[in-house]
């Protein structure tokens, strides 16, 4: 079987540093862009700059596999992260579980992995309400007349979307034929409070055919990725070694995040001003942090840097006033 690589990806530099983020510090994406941009190839590629699942962790997967009854007849134990990626005519109980004999569904198959739901607009607006409980909590109880069950459910979530329903909404060269209203109102199948859940919102614009075309241009191998994900997932795993069911920054509980992503003056201010502007949540605030703090253990740096700040907020594209006109 072919392998996959982020060296088989031309540009789309930006869209590899959110990615590199989002595996390195477990947080959730969404990609934005035209048809034909490269967001379903880039995401098909996250698990390739993922770490290893530690055995703790592989355990937890096997049993939620062996309970659904997808676990290979060959296979003993689940070695690599899952990625689950359900079309968006799932139903709400197929995705969060559940059935007259409560069953895994699909966030929790996810569990430790990855849940790629691509085209998000067109997932029932139900289907995806049901996982903001999920999102939070990291586990999914499902209760019945006669039994409650949790079943875990802490997956990293990769959507992507189009900007609109032609496409081509901010698109530097095709013009949108969209009517007015229309952009904000195809935006609006995705709630607010879904939208505070995901880290990163990043904007995917076509690739010019100046760097499809570039032989010269210096490749970034998914090895090359995954040994800075790698250096900065220790780093997480000593900062949190003494918490349970916790590895990543994305996992940092609200209590933790005021100690380990503390800015200086400037950093507070920078941040203060973004959320006054951006009118953002408290939920928004939190993980705009815990990205910061991502970053900079990328940089191996003990301290969020003004940088690192300012790239965290930049990552807030949907949150921006008048970004969908």
């Amino acid at each position: 079987m072919y392998e996959v690589d982020f060296a088989d990806v031309k540009g789309q530099e930006n869209i590899k540093r959110a990615l590199e983020l989002a595996a390195a510090g477990g947080h959730n994406v969404i990609l934005i862009g035209p048809p034909g941009a490269g967001k379903t190839m880039l995401a098909r590629r996250l698990p390739t700059i993922l770490p290893p699942l530690t055995l703790y962790e592989a355990l937890d997967t096997t049993k939620i596999h062996s309970v659904s009854g997808v676990l290979p007849d060959n296979a003993s134990l689940v070695t690599t992260r899952p990625f689950r990626a359900p079309h968006h005519t799932i139903s709400d109980v197929a995705l969060v579980g559940g059935g007259s004999d409560p069953m895994p569904g699909e966030i929790s198959l996810a569990h430790n992995g990855v849940l790629f739901l691509d085209e998000l607009p067109e997932f029932k607006r139900q289907v995806l309400e049901v996982m903001r409980q999920p999102m939070e909590e990291r586990r999914v109880t499902i209760s019945r007349a006669k039994v409650t069950v949790d079943y875990p459910a802490s997956f990293m979530l990769v959507a992507s979307m189009n900007p609109c329903p032609c496409g081509y909404y901010n698109h530097p060269e095709k013009e949108c034929v969209c009517g007015p209203g229309v952009v904000k109102r195809y935006l609006s199948k995705i709630s607010g409070p879904l939208l505070d859940r995901i880290d990163l919102h990043v904007e995917v614009t076509p690739v010019k055919i100046e760097e499809l075309t570039n032989a010269e241009r210096p490749k970034v191998t998914s090895t090359d990725i995954r040994e800075r994900v790698l250096r900065a997932r220790e780093v997480q795993a000593e900062r949190f070694k003494d918490l349970k069911d916790v590895y990543s920054n994305a996992q940092m509980p609200s209590r933790m995040v005021r100690e380990v992503c503390q800015l200086n003056d400037t950093g507070l201010t920078l941040l203060k001003t973004a959320m006054e502007r951006l009118q953002l949540s408290a939920r928004a605030f939190d993980r705009i942090l815990k990205v910061a703090r991502t970053a900079a253990d990328l940089a191996g740096s003990a301290d969020i840097r003004i940088e690192d700040l300012a790239e965290a907020i930049h990552y807030r594209s949907l949150d921006r006033e008048g970004w969908a006109g």
